[in-house]
């Protein structure tokens, strides 16, 4: 659908595809055509689930520097702006949404991919945020989202080194949540992306919602947790749910 961004639909599973090589650098650009993406398939009733991917080699080795070097704070602020919108907007699809990260996720890169409620990682992966090293810090969402994942101490190790994990460490500290082979992630990404999309599509946005609020206060966080809980009492698939649980058989969610 863009330049440096494309979308790939195949059996209700849409791929956001980021394409700029050699390293998929998230440029300006890149961040306007991820919003866009990411607003697409929230718009997309024949979605039902979307794997967030940056290709065989590499998933996204962050902001791209040669553009940033000379960028004093009001050029800075729109491509960060730019890529935190990005961030948001895939953070807020109402859709499953998996990362499958071939290679480097560092940087921006690893900020998008914690936006996805799940992160599968190749055997060979790299992940981490080297900000740091430049003088800088995270600008997109990581510094704020990264602890949410792996906890204030582990977040602190990461930004403050710099340092970059392997696919074991990031799997042991909760930052993904599979490994596989690297010519297998994005298949099998694909694969447990389906699993969702013929689930109740309604009741994974309702728990979406319900969980980006726990870090509310409490009393806010059952409030929501109630309104959605309440909704799905008017949606086919609460129905169609527990019509099929007491006769004993598989249900067959429409997402109505």
């Amino acid at each position: 659908m863009g330049e440096f961004v494309r979308i790939d639909t195949e059996g209700g599973v849409a791929t956001i595809r980021i394409d700029r090589p050699p390293a998929n650098a998230l440029a300006r650009a890149v961040s306007v055509e991820l919003s866009e993406a990411a607003r697409t398939v929230t718009g997309d009733e024949a979605v039902r689930a979307v794997v967030v991917w940056g290709g065989e080699r590499i998933f996204a080795a962050g902001a791209d520097i040669k553009a940033m070097v000379d960028y004093g704070p009001d050029e800075i602020a729109e491509d960060v702006g730019g890529l935190e919108r990005a961030c948001r907007d895939i953070e807020a699809i109402p859709k499953v949404t998996i990362a499958a990260i071939n290679g480097f996720a560092l940087g921006g890169g690893l900020e998008i991919a914690v936006t996805c409620d799940l992160r599968f990682a190749a055997d060979d992966a790299r992940l981490g945020l080297p900000e740091i090293k430049l003088g800088i810090i995270p600008g997109s969402g990581g510094t704020q989202r990264l602890p949410r994942l792996v906890g204030l101490a582990k977040a602190r190790d990461l930004i403050f080194t710099g340092r970059q994990v392997d696919a074991a460490e990031a799997l042991a500290i909760g930052l993904i949540d599979r490994i596989a082979a690297a010519n297998e992630v994005y298949r099998v990404a694909v694969d447990e992306a389906r699993t969702y999309g013929e689930g109740p599509s309604l009741a994974y946005a309702a728990a979406k919602r319900a969980l980006a609020a726990a870090d509310r206060p409490l009393e806010e966080g059952l409030r929501v947790e109630r309104e959605a809980f309440v909704a799905l009492f008017a949606t086919r698939d609460q129905e169609e749910g527990m019509r099929a649980f007491l006769d004993k058989r598989e249900p067959r969610f429409e997402g109505r």
